[in-house]
Parts: C-alpha cells; sequence; structure tokens
C-alpha cells in the first residue's frame, strides 16, 4: 500500500494491541468463571452458592453488560472514545476486586452486575477506534485479529481459571484481572489517540433510556426463561415489555431529529444481512457450544483444565483464519466467504449432534478446529462491513449495534436451546428416576449435574442413574445440535440473499463528507477517498477524525 495514501493512524498496530488486551480481559473473565462453579458452590472452600445464585453470578453481568452496550457506544462517539475505555478498565478493575473478596454470593452477584457496567464501556469503542486508526484496506485485517483474540481468551480461560483454582483460592480468578487492567490503563493513556464525533448534535434522552429499559427486559426474560421454563407469566411479561420498549424505541429513532441509531441504515443490506449473520451464527454457535462444556467434564470426566485444552484448536482456528479472512474477503467476496464460514460451522453443529459417550477424542478436537475456522470467517467479514456503511466519526454506532445483537443472540441461543436440552433430558431420564423418591427425584430429573449429585450419594447404587443421565443428556445435546445447525442453515440463506458481494464504501446520512471545519490531527491524511477492500472500482468516501493526543 502506498504509504502516502494511509489514512491510518502511525502507531495504528501498537493501539491494536493494547486494544486486544482490553477485550482479552473483558472475555477471558466470564470464560474463568464457568470453570470456578464448582468450587463457588462448596461451602467451606468457596461462597456456599446455590445453583440459582451460581446462574446469577453469570447472568446479572450478561443483563447489564447487554443492557448499556448499545448506549455506551453511541455515548463514546459523543464524548470520547478513549475516555471510555478508560473509564470501562478502570470499572472492571473495581469489580474485579470486589468480586474476588465477596463475602457472600449476594455481594459476589452485585459485584458482577457492577462489572458488567465497565465491560460495557470497553467492548463497543475498541472497535469504534479500530476503525478511526486503520485505513479502510486495513481495517478487514486489524478486526479479524481483533475478533481471533476472542478465540484466544476461550482457550486461555479454562486454562488459566483450572490452574488457579487448583493453586490458589477461588478469589484469584478475578484478581488476574487487576495486573492486566492496569498496564491496559498506561499503554491506553500513552499510545491511544482520543477521537469523537466532531458534531454529535443533541443527545438523544429518550432513546438511551428506552434502549436501555428494552434491552435489560428482553435479556431478563430470555435468560430467566432460559433458567425456570418460559411458561411463567412474568417470563412473557418480560419478554412482551421489552419487546414493545424496543418497538417504541425503533418508532422514536424513526422520528427523532437526533436519532442514537439512524434506523434508515436497516435498508442497506449491507448492514442488516451482516447484523442478522452475526445474531444468527453466534445464536446456534453459543447455544450448542455452551454444553459442550457439561458434556467433557461430566460425561467424558474431563477436568476443567483438561476440557480447556480440549478447546484450544477452537481458538487455533480463530487465530489462524481470522486475520486471513480479509485476503479471502478480497479474492472471492465477503459474500461468499461469509456464506461459507457459516456452513462451515453448521458442518460442525452437525458432528456435535453425532458425538457419543465414547466417541474418539480426536473427532472433538478436529470439530473445534472447523468450527473456529468457520466462524473465523464470518465474524471479522460481517463485522467490517458493517463498520463500513457507516463515516469514521459514527464508528460507535455500527459497534454498538453489532456487540448488542451478538450479546443479545447468545443470551437466546443458550436459553432456548437449553429448554430443549432440558425437556429431552427430563423426557429421556425419567425412566430411570421413577423409582427415586420425590423430592431426590425432582433433582436428578432438573439436570445431568443433579443426577450426579444424587448418584454420589447413593453410593454404588448410583452407577445406573449416571449411565442413564450420560445417555439422556447426549440424547438431548443432540437435538441442541440439530437445532444449531438449522439456524445455521438459514443464516447461510439470509447471506446469500440480501449480503451483497462486494464491500463497498460508506452509505447513509453523514457519509458523503465530513463536517466543515471538523478538526484532525496533522499526522493522518484522512480527509483523502482510497479504495475499499476487495473493491477496486469502490472509493471509501472521505470522514473525518477528530483526535486528541
Amino acid at each position: 500500500m502506498d504509504s502516502a495514501a494511509n489514512t491510518g493512524h502511525p502507531r495504528r498496530w501498537a493501539i491494536l494491541g493494547v486494544l486486544v488486551i482490553s477485550l482479552l480481559v473483558v472475555v477471558l473473565d466470564n470464560t474463568v468463571l464457568n470453570v470456578a462453579m464448582r468450587t463457588l458452590a462448596d461451602p467451606v472452600h468457596g461462597l456456599g452458592a446455590t445453583q440459582s445464585q451460581l446462574e446469577w453470578a453469570i447472568n446479572s453481568y450478561t443483563l447489564v453488560f447487554a443492557g448499556l452496550l448499545f448506549s455506551f457506544g453511541v455515548l463514546g462517539d459523543r464524548w470520547g472514545r478513549k475516555r471510555f475505555l478508560l473509564i470501562g478498565l478502570v470499572l472492571f478493575g473495581i469489580a474485579s476486586v470486589l468480586s474476588a473478596y465477596a463475602q457472600d454470593p449476594g455481594q459476589l452477584i452485585a459485584a458482577r452486575a457492577f462489572m458488567g457496567v465497565g465491560g460495557a464501556a470497553i467492548m463497543p469503542v475498541t472497535l469504534s477506534i479500530i476503525s478511526n486508526v486503520f485505513d479502510p484496506r486495513e481495517r478487514g485485517k486489524a478486526i479479524g485479529i481483533w475478533a481471533g483474540s476472542v478465540g484466544l481468551a476461550v482457550a486461555i480461560g479454562p486454562l488459566l481459571g483450572g490452574f488457579l483454582l487448583e493453586h490458589f483460592w477461588w478469589g484469584s480468578v478475578f484478581m488476574i484481572n487487576v495486573p492486566i487492567i492496569l498496564f491496559g490503563l498506561v499503554a491506553v493513556a500513552f499510545l491511544v489517540p482520543e477521537s469523537r464525533d466532531p458534531q454529535p448534535g443533541r443527545i438523544d434522552l429518550v432513546g438511551v433510556v428506552l434502549s436501555v429499559v428494552g434491552l435489560v427486559a428482553l435479556v431478563y426474560g430470555i435468560v430467566d426463561g432460559g433458567e425456570h421454563g418460559f411458561g411463567r407469566p412474568e417470563v412473557w411479561a418480560s419478554l412482551i415489555g421489552g419487546a414493545l420498549v424496543l418497538a417504541a424505541f425503533v418508532w422514536w429513532e424513526s422520528r427523532t431529529t437526533h436519532p442514537s441509531l439512524d434506523v434508515k441504515l436497516f435498508r442497506d443490506a449491507r448492514f442488516s444481512a451482516s447484523v442478522a449473520s452475526i445474531g444468527l451464527l453466534f445464536f446456534a454457535s453459543m447455544g450448542s457450544f455452551f454444553f459442550v462444556g457439561f458434556y467433557l467434564q461430566l460425561v467424558r470426566d474431563y477436568s476443567p483444565m483438561q476440557s480447556g485444552a480440549l478447546l484450544v484448536p477452537f481458538a487455533v482456528g480463530q487465530m489462524v483464519f481470522a486475520p486471513l479472512s480479509t485476503n479471502l474477503v478480497k479474492r472471492f467476496g465477503v459474500r461468499t466467504v461469509s456464506a461459507a464460514g457459516i456452513l462451515l460451522a453448521g458442518i460442525t453443529f452437525a458432528v456435535l449432534a453425532t458425538l457419543q459417550v465414547d466417541t474418539p477424542v480426536w473427532i472433538v478436537v478436529v470439530n473445534f478446529f472447523f468450527m473456529g475456522a468457520g466462524m473465523a470467517n464470518v465474524m471479522p467479514p460481517a463485522t467490517n462491513t458493517i463498520m463500513s456503511v457507516l463515516p469514521r466519526e459514527k464508528a460507535g454506532v455500527g459497534s454498538a449495534v453489532s456487540n448488542t445483537v451478538r450479546q443479545v443472540a447468545v443470551a437466546m441461543g443458550v436459553a432456548v436451546l437449553g429448554s430443549v436440552v432440558a425437556g429431552v433430558y427430563r423426557g429421556e431420564i425419567d425412566t430411570a428416576t421413577a423409582a427415586l423418591p420425590g423430592p431426590i427425584r425432582d433433582v436428578a430429573n432438573e439436570s445431568i449435574a443433579g443426577a450426579y449429585g444424587v448418584a454420589a450419594n447413593l453410593g454404588p447404587a448410583g452407577g445406573p442413574l449416571v449411565s442413564a443421565a450420560n445417555d439422556a443428556f447426549v440424547h438431548a445435546m443432540h437435538w441442541a445440535a440439530l437445532g444449531s445447525t438449522l439456524v445455521a442453515l438459514i443464516a447461510v440463506a439470509v447471506v446469500l440473499r440480501w449480503m451483497p458481494k462486494q464491500l463497498a464504501g460508506p452509505a447513509g446520512p453523514g457519509a458523503a463528507q465530513a463536517p466543515a471545519g471538523a478538526p484532525t490531527r496533522a499526522d493522518i491524511p484522512v480527509n483523502r477517498s482510497v479504495p475499499a477492500d476487495g473493491d477496486e472500482g469502490d472509493v471509501q468516501r472521505p470522514s473525518r477524525l477528530s483526535a486528541v493526543g
């Protein structure tokens, strides 16, 4: 690339490294926590948390995180992305210390909710900063590296968590965040330039409030329904109420003169098809991936560290192919690459539907690698397409929409497919537990973990119950995997029907030119027309970057 035509920041690759570290601490914390559940339930070595309290230790974070993602992405554009990143890291660090030294499950749940505030400030601005410091022709590669770091965190989390729990007290899984955050704060302060929308207009208070209320209510209904069933009126009240508030948000945004989200963006096939592909893929993948942990640790009896090691190929697939996806897009087009990636991921979901109690482990390992490779060829191209629709000064909007859809899709995938697993499991194991006393039978019928607990108290007589629970869970997991496969095929159809073949430059309001007189960095020649990724004929329209420091 001709360096004279490069609109990127001179320190852009160092900045990307800092942003990856900031993102790692958010993703890493959640994967580490998953392996600490059993320890936290121990009344001697942990907090004596109940199953419901353990679920809310995870879900309180998810609820706050998903509810604030959109608003924080938009506000980061207005008030400064670097500022939001620094604030998010500080809040995340404080919440990590509070979580580590929680004295009871209630304090841990509250600290985790507080941690969600920090995470929501960190994640969307990392992506919008990438869009502002990278030339459009390098942005796809940078987003690929950004996405690949998620796979790295997925693999490192269980390994690191298992090591810490074997050698230190349970709070160490949270304290590990502190040195990473301290390093991140120093690096962000010295390396990352401040950027914001130079003409943000009036703040859309009504839109911000509606988005937060609607998303929190919707996600709460999804999470609560996934845990306790969708047959209760309060679950549907939350789901319907959240949907109505979000509908009011869309109505308001289409009529206000200063919208947080220009809903006309969804008329652009690049934007809407990319958002849909991300949502459908993460619904499918996380809906199945969530239950693989139970399969490995309970059915196959692997330790948390061993299970984490088996997930490394998934991370390798993402780390290898995510940065390479931009080259594939240039050669074959975003539609072809995205559809092929989703189809490959769908095939791996179908393979999950064939796993048995004694399936050779190499099949599991190879399948994880191809699952990571498939997803690595979807997330970066789709995200880059979303970001290309908007000018640089509005990057937070694209990042906010992408991350919010992904987080809600993950919650829905786990809840909906989790309900499928729970229903099939109960139907399959009912015969094996028929002779047990009522309360004990209910525990064994609730989950495979419950059945294992009952079997442990039965002594040698619990062997048949363990075998029945394993068979019932594997059969139930097959149905979830088939559901994921079906959703993946729907995503392929959406991409082939609506995703444009090639990536084009920004469109929509504000994309034609930058506001007159907007300040720019002297060392960044941002006001130039350059070819967009993989499209010699298209032109990235000029935009301006407001940068300080």
